[in-house]
């Protein structure tokens, strides 16, 4: 076991691999490379699951032994100065760990079919892979300054990855404005670290805490210098994580791919600054006006995301102020000093999160097929309706996850907000009622989601090639009733069914009226991971239609993340909440180390 843990820093490395050899391979190969593309999806997957496989392994101990483990060796040594590169494993590391991994193993399965036919598919592959050891790198760190090295590279990632599809100005803004809002916070993030490091002499964690609680205890320094310090660390914890007032970049960055959002902007880099609060607990909760500010923060921002979802048409922007919203949960019950049912919450969210997004991934996926490539139409839910009988997989997943984000028992998401709720109530009643009318409104605007979605009629109106809308307002589902309407709408597919492709072996756009060069290679590539068609649906499609294995395989195991993951937390004796797995992993034994 002690050889295990000896060479464990290497794991948060090994998924950089990827990057490093499609590098390599573009520079050396370039030609069987890009042939080739397809491929390197397994091995992104393989070594990420060698990386979960490990990361399980510490918390089994933690629950057995309740002990830290902390590898160090000597970065710079210049007289009285030593920084140090730390690898550290405790309760905090471990949840992180085991949440980064299991989402990213689902997100780049999915993402090989979602993104198979995307000329940049192996630039996705290598900044999701950089993304991950970035991610792992962070949650690992033990020191101020290693946080603050891995928490750029992250914001690196997300700026690459918002701003994938670069070529469109929507999503070339998006990135900047997510890199400048992000800015604001970071530079605060760094102002803070160094004036804690004037304050203590240190930037390790252990021995930051145990000085700064001696000095505040003998009051030995300035307190109001002291909370400046501690505002300026939850700056950089606002931006990352989308608080009030610097959120205004994640409804934006929705701009970047699917799997995007489900990964970094749902479940992983948007909670790093419920991380970094977490992990600095034990310094914000001896200075009682910033735990005040924490919360505030918090119970604002859960209340303005959930209030703007309610007036959204984009389906990915609707659920990016939900994730907003739920952020919000996580802030106040840190703020309140309820870290554990922050991190609860934290770990439910992500799972219920990352299927809704993955699940709006296929549902924009099925509306191409009638659309053609459109965001402003594909992702608009005032045009969808009537999608459950032909994404049936689908439609029983994204309600799943709904379900679960509303807090209907027993599904994750209930014991975690109910949990938050309940310690609300105990710090204020005030904070209480707006944390309660706000679980109120999330059911609203999620089955909001959920009918515009699914049930009705499909409401999309075609366009002919003049962009200009026909001159009779007629609307009506593909599969209606009306056989006139049915004949109209059958002869017009018929006819787009024709145009579709030019003697340049082209796709034309259907509402923008530019061409798509396709690409041959891509049809004729094998696929790494089986694929089967779903009743009987062929290649080509005109009518809304169910994703393949690969979209929805992940979507199923995220599904049962969200059924059963709550099981970690709920209380199975008479004392309440005090009690099995997560209390066993909870910060309860951090903060008994360090304070």
């Amino acid at each position: 076991m002690e050889y295990t843990y000896q060479y464990s820093w290497i794991i948060p490395f090994i998924p950089v691999i990827i990057p490093m050899l499609i590098g390599v391979g573009l520079l050396l190969f370039p030609k069987a490379t890009k042939n080739l593309r397809r491929m390197w999806a397994f091995p992104s997957v393989l070594l990420l699951s060698i990386v979960m496989i490990f990361s399980a392994n510490p918390p089994i101990q933690q629950i057995n032994n309740s002990y830290i483990y902390q590898y160090v060796w000597s970065w710079t040594i210049n007289n009285d100065f030593s920084l140090e590169f730390t690898y550290l494993i405790d309760p905090l590391t471990s949840i992180m760990s085991i949440l980064i991994t299991t989402v990213g193993i689902m997100v780049l399965i999915y993402s090989d079919n979602y993104m198979s036919h995307d000329q940049g598919y192996l630039r996705f592959f290598a900044y999701m892979s950089f993304f991950n050891t970035s991610m792992l790198g962070l949650v690992t760190s033990s020191n101020l300054i290693q946080i603050y090295i891995f928490w750029e590279l992250v914001g690196v990632c997300s700026y690459l990855l918002i701003g994938f599809w670069f070529t469109r100005p929507i999503a070339a803004n998006a990135c900047q404005k997510a890199f400048v809002t992000n800015r604001v916070g970071d530079f605060g993030l760094l102002l803070g670290i160094l004036g804690l490091y004037w304050i203590t002499g240190s930037f390790e964690f252990q021995d930051l805490f145990e000085i700064f609680n001696n000095l505040i205890y003998n009051n030995e320094v300035n307190f109001l210098f002291v909370t400046l310090c501690a505002l300026l660390l939850f700056s950089g914890a606002i931006a990352k994580s989308a608080q009030f007032p610097l959120q205004v970049w994640l409804p934006d960055a929705m701009e970047g791919p699917t799997p995007i959002s489900a990964l970094i902007h749902a479940a992983t880099m948007v909670a790093a600054g419920i991380f970094l609060v977490a992990r600095l607990l034990p310094l914000f909760i001896v200075i009682p006006y910033i735990m005040n500010i924490i919360a505030l923060i918090g119970i604002i921002t859960l209340l303005l995301g959930a209030t703007l979802a309610l007036a959204q048409k984009d389906i990915k922007r609707s659920l990016a102020y939900s994730t907003m919203s739920q952020l919000g949960y996580m802030m106040l019950a840190l703020g309140i000093g309820s870290y554990r049912a922050a991190l609860f919450h934290l770990i439910t969210h992500a799972y219920s999160k990352a299927l809704l997004f993955l699940g709006s991934g296929s549902i924009i996926h099925s509306m191409e097929a009638i659309v053609g490539y459109s965001p402003d139409k594909s992702q608009n839910m005032v045009l969808m309706g009537g999608l459950t009988k032909h994404v049936p997989i689908t439609k029983t997943a994204f309600f799943l996850g709904i379900l679960s984000l509303c807090g209907i028992p027993p599904l994750a998401c209930f014991w975690s907000k109910d949990e938050i709720l309940n310690d609300s109530w105990l710090y204020s009643p005030i904070f209480a009622i707006i944390a309660f009318f706000t679980a109120g409104l999330t059911a609203f605007y999620m089955f909001r989601i959920y009918l515009l979605t699914f049930e009705g009629y499909l409401n999309v109106h075609f366009q002919n090639y003049s962009g200009k809308t026909n001159n009779s307002f007629y609307s009506i589902s593909l599969w209606g009733k009306d056989i006139e309407g049915k004949k109209r709408i059958q002869k017009r597919f018929r006819l787009l069914s024709l145009l579709t492709m030019n003697n340049n072996n082209e796709r034309i756009s259907f509402l923008l009226k530019k061409t798509y060069p396709i690409d041959i290679n891509v049809r004729k590539m094998r696929r790494p991971f089986i694929t089967i068609t779903h009743f009987g649906i062929k290649n080509t499609f005109l009518y809304p239609h169910e994703s393949d294995t690969t979209m929805l395989f992940p979507m199923l195991v995220l599904g049962i993340f969200t059924l059963f993951v709550g099981a970690i937390g709920i209380p199975f004796n008479q004392q309440g909440m005090d009690l099995d797995i997560l209390s066993k992993l909870s910060l309860c034994n951090v903060l008994q180390k360090f304070l």
